[in-house]
């Protein structure tokens, strides 16, 4: 059976990208995404640790800070360890192979404020299970 790993995510880091290196001088860069999901009037906030290595790493720290949009492209990955007190902890996180800018933080709220022109929405129509055919996408 084959198999699939893929994520794709828009979101603003939750803090400044933190770099460090390997013994082989490669570079990994780990920063929080924060993606929101709005639900009819409720909004959800899902929150992923995300790992960037060599050169991407590198942009990633190099020009991105706390509140600055993204939009990542990589896999899935599961991560295991031991904590201080000899528990097992374990957490998906998503190693990034590929980004794109978004923009800073603030420079969309200035320019909505600039232009007042209103956010757009992206609405999914609605699935109707009788009717199989209509699939919505």
């Amino acid at each position: 059976m084959p198999n699939f790993n893929k994520v794709i995510l828009v979101g603003h880091l939750t803090r400044d990208p933190e770099l460090t290196y390997t013994k082989n001088q490669t570079a990994i860069c780990k920063f929080g995404l924060a993606v929101n999901h709005k639900h009819g009037e409720r909004e959800e906030v899902c929150f992923v640790d995300v790992t960037a290595w060599g050169k991407q790493g590198e942009a990633v720290q190099k020009y991105l800070h706390k509140g600055d949009c993204l939009l990542v492209e990589g896999r899935l990955t599961f991560e295991r360890w031991t904590d201080k007190e000899g528990g097992n902890r374990s957490k998906h996180s998503v190693t990034m192979t590929a980004m794109s800018f978004m923009g800073k933080a603030g420079e969309q709220k200035q320019e909505k404020q600039q232009t007042h022109e209103p956010e757009p929405q992206a609405e999914c129509p609605p699935y109707d299970p009788e009717q199989p055919d209509d699939i919505p996408f």
